[in-house]
């Protein structure tokens, strides 16, 4: 019967470093690039076209040239908000889109007091429904009350950007129910960045990856083209632009990590490639920032890398511990600092007793958080000579 693509969660904007931020705009184009080349019947866009509701005029040129090309090849666009791009005010730059007249905004929808009616958006004999994505998954209480204003005879598209239940997984978030969506022939689903279906429930996945982690899992994005006639009803388009280097290395001394991580980066082909360094380990008696991660990405450079991305949430720092016997329980405090300043002598010992009894002082009625906070302050720095 028709041929479209499924898109969802492209995220322009997204990435604050400049080169990924290119990486996922020629993503987009190469996807307009591949529905003008398929001739396809229309385009969806399940959500999340931008990472916010205002994004920037850089972006927004780009993005309106794009549609325009498609546009001009005589592609109709259908689109929905989603989570990021949605405003409470219902105003986002998706109403200048559909202004230009590069695209249909298919959220068409009345509350009454039974519940929500979805009107069609009727396109050669085929009824689109939307509903948007929300802040906070705000959408997926009122999905549990939608009903279809029905379109007897035609191919049902139900367009909507939420979490199923099906899909969620052990994801500790709220999922409608997809028993609880009404009955349409294809839905096209946006805002988990994940390749899934579940029946004619689908997940595209994204249009590029929008973080550390999605880069190591997806390496690139996709979307599907759907053929309502052929027997394998969903083809995948991978989107790939750039090959992705992960590169996981454990490390125990600061010290020698820089040569170990450039030691393992000169093994690798990286030319032209995104690298996922990921560090790793506990280090014991230094800091993260011993290591010369400077020095690291200079070398990477010359070795021409596309651009590499350091990961350090799994790299530990050993604090060190006192070992100390306290045998007074009832002056615990005083005889441990008496304990430490034997076995660490120092002037600012002296200082301690009197720092603990300026931090003991209690807040006064009426006063300020603020206030209370610069009085501790100003009496901790003349009790220490500033």
């Amino acid at each position: 019967m028709v041929r479209f693509a499924h898109i969802a969660d492209v995220h322009l904007g997204g990435w604050k470093q400049q080169p990924l931020q290119d990486l996922n705009f020629q993503s987009f184009r190469k996807l307009i690039d591949t529905c003008i080349e398929k001739d396809l019947d229309f385009v969806l866009i399940a959500g999340d076209l931008f990472d916010s509701a205002y994004p920037p005029i850089e972006i927004l040129k780009e993005t309106f040239a794009e549609f325009r090309r498609l546009k001009e090849a005589g592609i109709p666009c259908f689109i929905i908000a989603g989570s990021h791009d949605y405003s409470v005010s219902g105003k986002t730059f998706l109403d200048v889109l559909e202004k230009a007249g590069f695209c249909k905004n298919v959220a068409d929808f009345e509350e009454t007091e039974d519940g929500i009616i979805l009107n069609p958006t009727i396109h050669e004999g085929i009824a689109l429904y939307g509903y948007p994505g929300k802040k906070s998954g705000l959408e997926t209480r009122d999905l549990r009350k939608i009903k279809l204003n029905d379109a007897p005879g035609m191919f049902k598209i139900f367009m909507f950007h939420t979490t199923i239940d099906k899909a969620k997984g052990t994801l500790p978030i709220d999922a409608v129910e997809v028993d609880l969506i009404p009955k349409a022939d294809y839905y096209a689903l946006g805002h988990l960045h994940i390749d899934f279906q579940y029946q004619n429930f689908v997940y595209p996945g994204p249009v590029f990856p929008n973080n550390f982690q999605e880069l190591e899992d997806l390496k690139h994005g996709s979307f599907y083209i759907v053929d309502t006639e052929a027997e394998n009803s969903l083809q995948k388009i991978k989107l790939k632009i750039k090959d992705v280097v992960p590169l996981r290395i454990e490390v125990k001394n600061a010290l020698t990590a820089t040569e170990q991580i450039i030691s393992k980066l000169d093994e690798l082909d990286i030319e032209d490639k995104i690298v996922l360094l990921r560090i790793k380990g506990e280090l014991e008696h230094q800091k993260t920032s011993d290591i010369k991660f400077a020095q690291i990405e200079e070398f990477a450079k010359q070795k021409k890398v596309y651009f590499m991305l350091r990961n350090t949430h799994d790299l530990k720092t050993k604090e060190d511990e006192l070992e100390i016997n306290v045998t007074d329980k009832e002056n615990i405090e005083e005889e441990t600092v008496k304990i430490y300043s034997e076995q660490n002598p120092s002037d600012f010992n002296k200082l301690i007793p009197e720092l603990i009894n300026s931090l003991a002082i209690e807040k006064q009625e009426g006063e300020t958080t603020d206030s209370f906070t610069n009085r501790l302050m100003e009496t901790s720095k003349k009790l220490m000579g500033f």
